[in-house]
This record gives C-alpha cells, sequence and structure tokens, in this order.
C-alpha cells in the first residue's frame, strides 16, 4: 500500500466535513436573507399585488363599490375610448410626461456636473436643490399658488419688469399645464440630481485623466468617458420618471383640481373622480389598467432607446 493510498480517506474525511459546513452556511445566509425580506415582500403582496390584480378583476365589472358588481367584459374599457373626459386625461398626461421627464433629466444632470466640481459652498448648494423632493407637495403647490397669483403674484411681476402681458396662470386653459410642468420640472430636479451626482462620483478619475492626456476636448470627455458611464443611470432615472410623472396628483389637487376647463385633468386625477366622487369602481380601475399599460409602453421605448448598452 502506497503513501497516497493511505491519505486518500484523509483527504476524504476532512473534506467532507468542510463542505457539509459551507453548505450549512449558505443555507443559513439565505434564510437570514429571506428572512431581512420577508416585511418588504408582505407589503409588496398586500399593498401592491393583491391591489393590482383586484383592480384587473373589478375592470371587467360594473362595480360601484368595491368587491362588488356584475361581469361586463369589456364594456369598460369600449366606453372609455369614447369618453372624451378620458381621452383628454390621457393626452394631458402625456404631453405632461414628455416635457417634464427629457427636460428635467437633462436639467439635473447639468446641475450635478456642475456641483461635482470643487466650487465653493458646494454642500449648501447641493442641499438647497435638494429641499424641494423633500418638501411636501402640498406645500410646495401652496408656494406656486402665490407665485402665479394672477393680482399680485411673483409670476407676473417678472413678467412685467420685462415689459410682457400679464399671464393668467393656472386661470388660462392654454397656459395651466405648461406652468404645472415647470413645477413638476423644479421640485423633481433635486431627486434626479443626487442620483446622477453620485454615479458621476463613481467614474473612475483615471479615465478622466487619460482622455484629457490624450487631448480630448472637456466635451469629448464627457461624450465618450463620461456619458457611456451613466448609462444604466439614465435607464434608472428614465423609469422613475416616467412612473412619478404618471401618479401626479396632490399638485393638480392642490392648485387646479383639474381645471381650467379640464386642461390639467390628468388620468390620476381622472381616475380619483370617478372612484372616489362617482364611485365607479370598475371604470376607475380600467383606467388604472390603462395607465399601467401606458407606463408599460414608455419604459419599454425608454429600455429600446438605450438598447446598445450590454448593461442594461
Amino acid at each position: 500500500m502506497t503513501t497516497e493510498t493511505l491519505e486518500r480517506p484523509v483527504v476524504a474525511a476532512v473534506t467532507r466535513p468542510s463542505r457539509r459546513r459551507r453548505g450549512g452556511v449558505e443555507r443559513a445566509k439565505a434564510r437570514a436573507g429571506w428572512l431581512l425580506l420577508a416585511p418588504s415582500l408582505v407589503h409588496s403582496v398586500i399593498f401592491i399585488a393583491i391591489p393590482g390584480v383586484m383592480a384587473v378583476y373589478l375592470s371587467f365589472t360594473n362595480a360601484r363599490v368595491a368587491g362588488q358588481g356584475d361581469w361586463i367584459g369589456l364594456k369598460n374599457y369600449l366606453d372609455l375610448f369614447q369618453d372624451a373626459q378620458f381621452l383628454n386625461a390621457v393626452k394631458n398626461t402625456l404631453l405632461y410626461t414628455i416635457a417634464v421627464v427629457p427636460v428635467a433629466m437633462a436639467l439635473s444632470l447639468a446641475v450635478a456636473l456642475g456641483l461635482n466640481q470643487k466650487i465653493p459652498a458646494r454642500g449648501l448648494f447641493r442641499t438647497l436643490f435638494y429641499i424641494p423632493v423633500v418638501t411636501s407637495t402640498v406645500a410646495v403647490a401652496a408656494v406656486w399658488l402665490w407665485i402665479y397669483n394672477p393680482a399680485a403674484g411673483l409670476g407676473n411681476q417678472v413678467l412685467a419688469f420685462f415689459g410682457l402681458a400679464r399671464s393668467g396662470w393656472l386661470t388660462d386653459p392654454d397656459v395651466a399645464l405648461p406652468a404645472l410642468m415647470l413645477v413638476g420640472i423644479w421640485q423633481g430636479l433635486g431627486a434626479k440630481m443626487i442620483i446622477y451626482l453620485a454615479a458621476l462620483q463613481s467614474i473612475s478619475p483615471d479615465l478622466i485623466e487619460a482622455a484629457t492626456l490624450d487631448g480630448a476636448s472637456k466635451w469629448q470627455t464627457f461624450w465618450n468617458v463620461t456619458w457611456p458611464g451613466l448609462a444604466p443611470v439614465h435607464f434608472f432615472v428614465l423609469v422613475t420618471s416616467i412612473a412619478g410623472s404618471f401618479q401626479v396628483f396632490d399638485l393638480i389637487y392642490v392648485t387646479t383640481g383639474g381645471g381650467p376647463a379640464n386642461a390639467t385633468n390628468v388620468l390620476t386625477f381622472d381616475i380619483f373622480t370617478n372612484a372616489f366622487e362617482r364611485l365607479h369602481i370598475g371604470y376607475a380601475s380600467a383606467e388604472t389598467v390603462i395607465m399601467l399599460v401606458f407606463v408599460g409602453i414608455l419604459i419599454s421605448l425608454g429600455r429600446l432607446s438605450l438598447r446598445n448598452r450590454e448593461d442594461l
């Protein structure tokens, strides 16, 4: 019997318990992970999954109160696309999203680039830009109601200073929605700025230094180094911005109530009106399902626009 033959059982005896211990550790980690994840899963099931399934079901009924109603198939959906108020709400929501999302993303990236430089009072400026994010939308709306006050608001004072005609702002159907778009851009700027700022700080300075040494201009460095490095962040900000713009409600509720002449009536406000004022639960549920479809389509289009990035 050789020395190698004598060593084999010893090696096996040592390695088997080691593998068992590793397996036990992995299972313990998995159990700990699921335990930590459990509160979030329970919340998601109770407040997202179950209401979502109920909304889909109720959209095929004529329910006036949640859980009651007869099955009517696609009637709610067919009625919606003949409802002028619903179609107007879809148009306003899409216009709001198309205007607010790209402008807010561009401005927040520009601000993040500026605040990523070594400038005096950089921390103070970051705080000031982020304050609107943590401020209640009701408080924000109250401030902008004063700004847009047609008689003594700051908005008309600025227009008068430049010799421009006064505006009705929230009382003019042609101006009300763009005025609220401005508020949405301003309030959401800080959140996107923080995300971009964190992403910019994760880009290796060595890459930027190498580009500079190769003679690249600031624009070339940004376009060829910084911009590709932000690709996953672009997609994340795009998705969250689209979802947020489709959920705009409290700003509309406090400032215009969907007016004037339904000029600021958006999908969430129309759903609220049908569900809690007219008590058409089935009809409002159908609107909710269609809104989710729109969000999914826009997010898919955004992903396609960045499809050349493998890390998305």
